[in-house]
């Protein structure tokens, strides 16, 4: 099973490439609002 950790870095990363791909602003701003919570969450666990 995969760890949280590993989890949320692989979503961080999911998102931000996202982000870098979204064709608008609000597309874009969502992406990164969710990186924004995957960061918090890897803090939250000491990653």
């Amino acid at each position: 099973m995969e760890s949280d950790v590993r989890y949320y870095l692989r979503r961080m990363q999911s998102e931000r490439a996202a982000a870098h791909r979204a064709l608008t602003s609000a597309a874009r701003e969502r992406r990164l609002a969710l990186v924004q919570i995957y960061e918090a969450k890897l803090a939250a666990l000491g990653g």
